[in-house]
């Protein structure tokens, strides 16, 4: 009976080898500190998050993790499938993606490497961060504004913050335009210009290559830019 047991979990283990699942993205690093832990890689899949491969980790902290892409989107890189903790978030298309990051600090500062889509972000993210911050300065300064009742500072600093986030729009538009070969421009204009004037929209829309306009981020920007459109006429 013991011998059967052990040739049926041997067996086990060879299946489980055996059907290994490939892709043709291969996500592979190293998360130092990490002991022990679930790690999940997911994207989004009719507006629901999936797993599409998972590793345990027990005191070894590499992993490998694969999946088919079919066209350039964003994944997510998470401990127990939970993107409301800790999540590395990263531009997944086909080749080789290496992520490294610290357990500690997981997700604040990964170094991923491998991914062009992902280049692009990082550069957008960098310049965008400026004005991340003065937005937070205006918030600031807002504040102490209405707590002073101070009405004539009011109007100056939301006369400015429009001014500013008008400038955002311009430069996030003129860097998706320079981008247009990059899955990642019809991304920024999805999720960062989704409120912008439907003329910005378009421009990006239409000075895409025709590889990104029949990706997955591509036929969704047309969709949206079209969905506007209809709206506006009607």
């Amino acid at each position: 009976m013991k011998k059967i047991i052990a040739l049926f979990a041997i067996a086990l283990i060879a299946f489980a080898c055996s059907s290994k699942k490939e892709g043709n993205m291969v996500v592979k690093g190293q998360i130092t500190g990490l002991k022990k832990g679930t790690l999940y890689l997911q994207k989004m899949k009719d507006t629901v998050l999936i797993s599409v491969d998972s590793m345990a980790l027990l005191g070894d902290d590499k992993f490998m993790l694969t999946d088919n892409v079919d066209s350039p989107v964003m994944y997510y890189l998470t401990f127990d499938g939970n993107t409301t903790d800790k999540h590395i978030m990263f531009f997944g298309e086909q080749g080789e993606i290496t992520i490294n990051d610290k357990i500690e600090e997981f997700g604040f500062k990964p170094e991923i490497s491998g991914s062009k889509n992902q280049e692009v972000m990082d550069k957008f993210r960098e310049m965008d961060n400026r004005f991340r911050d003065q937005r937070l300065e205006f918030v600031a300064k807002d504040f102490e504004a209405r707590k002073a009742q101070d009405e004539e500072l009011v109007k100056q600093l939301e006369a400015d913050y429009k001014k500013m986030v008008r400038r955002r729009f311009l430069f996030s538009t003129n860097f998706a335009i320079t981008n247009a070969d990059s899955e990642a421009a019809p991304y920024i204009a999805l999720t960062e210009l989704y409120d912008a004037n439907l003329q910005l929209l378009d421009t990006i829309n239409n000075s895409l290559t025709d590889k990104v306009k029949n990706s997955e981020y591509g036929k969704r920007l047309q969709k949206f830019v079209t969905d506007i459109k209809t709206k506006e006429e009607n």
